[in-house]
């Protein structure tokens, strides 16, 4: 398979570009043939590498996403392996399938949706219990690597409007949503609908019902102006956001847990890094707190750098390039 030119940095801001990468991520799950590697010993050799030795690094819709995504491929090419990137292909519907098909080599995960999206019942009390519960469910040509202490979350927030109306603060709960989530419309990304971390828990696990749904994108600027102009008054939005503050949104707490432990971890197509690679991503996972996520996020999103700069500064200061 022939990797293609990384995306110009304009477009990779542009979470419009997700529908031209979802298309060419299609090709490659007809095109590319998927590379089993069931063979014991170290799973993170050489052998399963691409034939010009390339690491292919692909990201999911979003931001975030994306700048960790740089993060991973920038600390990889400081150890001198080849990279190419993939950014915003799609949902997690779609990246599982290609990294299980070795289409991707490396993908940032979050670790408690990744579980939920394997097993919708499994519910884990620590970061160590969500890791050992994915790896029960994990695809045999897949593995992962060293969790972060940065945590990202899924959550239920509701507008400054919203909020006022209804006499909600950083303290309420999503319970509180129960009497009035009827009147409410809630955005979020179209597989928010069918997701356990999603309606579906949400009505499972809070008894919650709402006045209709919105299928916008996953915590990105869709989801951000419709509640900023009202079109919705809850949408899910990532803890780590800076929109947040910077509208006065309102995050309601998950006393329940229904979006679970949320660290960053990579996941790896197996063969795909050699030790020499994984240890380069494990020592990113040792230094990536939340506070640094936030920041990193808020330099992205709220200044309109480039995540792939972004990404180059916080290596070089963290002693990791």
């Amino acid at each position: 398979m022939t990797s293609t030119n990384r995306i110009s940095r304009s477009i990779r801001r542009n979470r419009g570009a997700a529908v031209v990468a979802l298309t060419a991520a299609t090709a490659l799950l007809a095109g590319c043939s998927s590379k089993d590697d069931t063979s014991g010993g170290n799973p993170l050799t050489d052998d399963g590498k691409a034939a010009d030795g390339t690491v292919v690094v692909g990201s999911n819709n979003f931001p975030e996403s994306t700048l960790l995504a740089d993060i991973y491929g920038e600390a990889l090419k400081a150890k001198g392996i080849k990279v190419t990137y993939k950014p915003n292909i799609g949902s997690r519907e779609t990246t599982y399938g290609l990294i299980k098909n070795g289409s991707i080599k490396v993908l940032p995960e979050y670790n408690g949706a990744l579980l939920a999206y394997l097993d919708a019942k499994a519910k884990p009390t620590t970061t160590d219990a969500t890791t050992t519960a994915i790896e029960a469910k994990l695809d045999s040509t897949l593995t992962l690597l060293k969790p972060a202490a940065a945590q990202s979350k899924d959550s239920v927030t509701v507008n400054a409007a919203t909020a006022k109306k209804y006499h909600l603060t950083e303290k309420s709960t999503v319970a509180d949503l129960k009497d009035i989530a009827k009147d409410l419309v809630i955005g979020a990304s179209p597989e928010f609908q069918t997701r356990h971390q999603g309606l579906v828990g949400l009505k499972d696990v809070y008894g919650l019902e709402f006045k209709s749904f919105r299928a916008l994108d996953a915590g990105g600027p869709l989801t951000q102006a419709a509640l900023k102009k009202d079109a919705v008054q809850a949408g899910d939005i990532f803890t780590t956001d800076p929109t947040i503050s910077k509208e006065n949104f309102v995050v309601l707490q998950d006393p329940k847990n229904l979006f679970g432990f949320e660290n960053v971890q990579p996941l790896v197509h197996k063969g795909a890094l050699s030790q020499k690679g994984a240890d380069a991503l494990d020592a990113v996972s040792a230094k990536l707190d939340t506070a640094t996520l936030l920041d990193l996020d808020t330099q992205v999103q709220a200044q309109n750098k480039d995540p792939l700069d972004v990404a180059k500064a916080w290596l070089k200061s963290a002693g990791l390039s």
